[in-house]
C-alpha cells in the first residue's frame, strides 16, 4: 500500500498510467466493451479490474493523471444509439467527476467513433461495470513547473 494512493489503482494500472505521454489517450470501459480486441489492434496495456464500476475507477484515475489543458475536451464517452443527446446514468457521473476536478465536460462520440478512437489509445482499463454506457476516454496532459 502506498499512502495518498487510491487502493483501486493496482500496480499494473499505475506502471500503464505512468506510461503515458502528453496527447496519449486511456480509455475506461466497462465489462460489454470488446477491450481485448481493441487493445490487440491499439497495441495497448490492457488492465482489468473485474470488481469495479467504471465511476470508482475514473475517479483514483483522475487523482494522478493530469488531463490534456491544450485541446477541448479532453474526455469523451459514448453517444446512447439512437439518441445522441441521452445522458446514461454513467455519463452524468463521469460529467461530476470532471467537474469536480475542474474539468470541462466530456464530448460524445458515436458507438463506432468511441470504438476508432479507442483503437489509438495507449491504456485499455476493463472495469466490471454492467451499466450500458459505462466508457470514457481521457486524454494525458501534463505537469509543469512553468
Amino acid at each position: 500500500m502506498l499512502k495518498n494512493i487510491s487502493p483501486l489503482l493496482t500496480p499494473q494500472l499505475l506502471f500503464g498510467l505512468a506510461k503515458l505521454g502528453h496527447g496519449d489517450d486511456v480509455a475506461l470501459v466497462d465489462a460489454n466493451f470488446p477491450a481485448d480486441r481493441i487493445a490487440e489492434q491499439a497495441h495497448a496495456r490492457l488492465v482489468q479490474l473485474p470488481g469495479l464500476s467504471t465511476t470508482q475507477v475514473l475517479h483514483a484515475v483522475l487523482g494522478v493523471l493530469p488531463l490534456d489543458t491544450f485541446e477541448t475536451p479532453c474526455a469523451w464517452t459514448m453517444q446512447v444509439v439512437g439518441d445522441a443527446q441521452a445522458v446514461p446514468l454513467p455519463v452524468a457521473e463521469f460529467r461530476q467527476a470532471l467537474q469536480a476536478q475542474g474539468e470541462a465536460a466530456p464530448g460524445t462520440l458515436e458507438r463506432f467513433a468511441f470504438y476508432e478512437q479507442a483503437r489509438s489509445a495507449r491504456l485499455v482499463v476493463q472495469t466490471g461495470d454492467l451499466r450500458k454506457y459505462a466508457n470514457i476516454l481521457l486524454r494525458k496532459g501534463v505537469i509543469s513547473t512553468d
